[in-house]
Formats: structure tokens, sequence, C-alpha cells
């Protein structure tokens, strides 16, 4: 069971977020605080494996607490709850799990869950963030939710499941840095996350491959490797 505390100087949105948690079977005790002194107080006397933070609260914020924990020998998992972006940078600087925008969604939040159960589990580290403009904000994704990736000259455009952003890198230079993370080529214009794959299909129109539900080509040269990749992942062609 996951121990939380939930942390936010508007009462209703402790009692929101207590109630969306206490809906998860794998969520424990849940603590709360109304304040920044009162957080840190609890995560004194009390047993916490993660910790919902506000940004915005006054004196102390949700930022200096996460630098306060952050100092801990074994300090709890850190997602960051606000009603906007800004901070979104330095919130992932302070190697926040996750950073959840109000109005809370349930199953937003359970995917937040998700990561901070693999966190505890695995004792995985922070995942890597990438840095994405959209319109006029800046904003940090997970590169383990990026599904596939799309060249477009010189740029590249990283696609989710929730949207997509183009970043000025080129694809061959992600084929590159990212290989390691299990991205691989398969064709000059795109570039797949193994983990993301749904299947393999040859067919007389060529082979291709399905991507979070986006049914992307495979070259001819491309082929042999992605097969042989994906065979070692279990995911077998379809006719």
């Amino acid at each position: 069971m996951i121990n939380v505390l939930v942390a936010d100087d508007e009462l209703p949105a402790v009692e929101e977020l207590a109630f969306l948690l206490g809906r998860d079977a794998r969520i424990g005790a849940i603590h709360r605080a109304s304040s920044g002194t009162e957080a840190l107080r609890k995560l004194e006397t009390e047993s916490v494996d993660a910790v919902f933070l506000d940004i915005h609260m006054p004196a102390l914020s949700g930022l200096d607490i996460a630098r306060a924990i952050s100092r801990s020998s074994s300090p709890p998992a850190v997602v960051f709850v606000t009603a906007d972006e800004d901070c979104a940078l330095e919130a992932f600087d302070l190697a926040a799990v996750d950073y959840l925008l109000k109005p809370l969604r349930a199953e937003r939040l359970a995917r937040s869950v998700d990561r901070i159960s693999e966190l505890i589990k695995d004792g995985t580290p922070a995942p890597e963030m990438i840095t994405v403009d959209l319109g006029s904000t800046t904003r940090m994704i997970r590169r383990d939710d990026v599904t596939y990736v799309q060249a477009q000259g010189d740029y590249a455009r990283l696609h989710t499941a929730e949207a997509s952003y183009l970043i000025r890198v080129p694809l061959t230079d992600l084929e590159q840095k990212w290989a390691d993370a299990g991205f691989i080529r398969i064709h000059r214009s795109y570039l797949i996350a193994l983990n993301h794959v749904q299947h393999l299909k040859l067919s007389t129109t060529g082979p291709s491959v399905a991507v979070s539900g986006a049914e992307l080509p495979i070259s001819r040269r491309h082929l042999p490797s992605v097969r042989d990749k994906l065979q070692s992942t279990r995911i077998r062609p379809q006719a």
C-alpha cells in the first residue's frame, strides 16, 4: 500500500484529491495538510511514500517543501498539483515524478499512482524529461510517454497519447540518443518506442507496425532489424 500526503492551502482541493486517491486500491493512509508548515510536520511524524503538493501555497510553497525533502536520505515521491504550468521546469528540476494540472481527472491521477508504484517497486530512477513548446507555453513531458517520433525536416514531432510536440532536433540525432531507451528506426520518417508497439503487420501493400493506435510504415531496408527487435520482445507479425 502507498501512504500519501496531500498538501494544499485550499481545503476543498485537499478533500477532492483525497477522495480521488481513496478510490484507488493501491493507496493506503491518506494524510492531509493545509499549509507548507503542516506538511513538513506531517512528513516528520508519519510514514509517507508519496506527497501531492500544491505549488502555490503561502509562506512555504510546494517547491519549498520539495527542496526540503530532497535532502532526506530516502525522500518520498513528489507529485506537483497546480492550476498552471508556469513552474513545470523548476518542478522537474526537483525530480518530480509527475505534474498534475487542475481540474484533476481520475484517469490522469491513476497514471501518477502507476508511476509512484513503479518507482517504489523497482527503485526506478526519475524519468528523463523533455522540454517542449506548446504554443506560447513551455512544458515538460516524460520520454517514456512518447510513443513514436516523426521526422519533419530538421525538426522531429514527438507523439504521445495526449498530444504531439515539435522539437528542434533531427530524427537521426534522436535515433542515436534514444537507442538505449528502446527506440528504433523503422523508416526514414519514423522512430518508434518498442514498449508501445501493438503488432507488426505484413501485407501486399508493405509492412507496417501499430503503435498506440497509429499504423506506421516500415521500410524494406529496416524490416529485418525491426523484426529481430520485435521477436525479442515476443511481438509476432500478423498476416
